[in-house]
């Protein structure tokens, strides 16, 4: 009997979120960038795959941080 490793679970991998298309245009309004100047993240990622991301889709990245607390990022999906 094989047991499954859900990744998303280990306490050294910060919370991934997709966002939606509406959210992911107010986050490059707000940074005034197109999804293009994002850092990417590939659909190779372990992450990435279990949580279903596609080409093109933004992902939100919170990390917790001791000096902020908590410490936001967003990546690109790309192939």
């Amino acid at each position: 009997m094989t047991k499954k490793f859900n990744v998303l679970e280990h306490e050294l991998v910060p919370d991934h979120i997709l966002l939606s298309e509406e959210e992911s245009a107010e986050v490059l309004k707000r940074y005034n960038i197109s999804k293009g100047q994002l850092p990417k993240i590939k659909t190779s990622d372990v992450v990435v795959k279990q949580i279903g991301a596609q080409p093109g889709d933004v992902i939100r990245i919170i990390r917790k941080s001791l000096t902020a607390g908590k410490a936001v990022a967003y990546r690109l999906v790309i192939e």
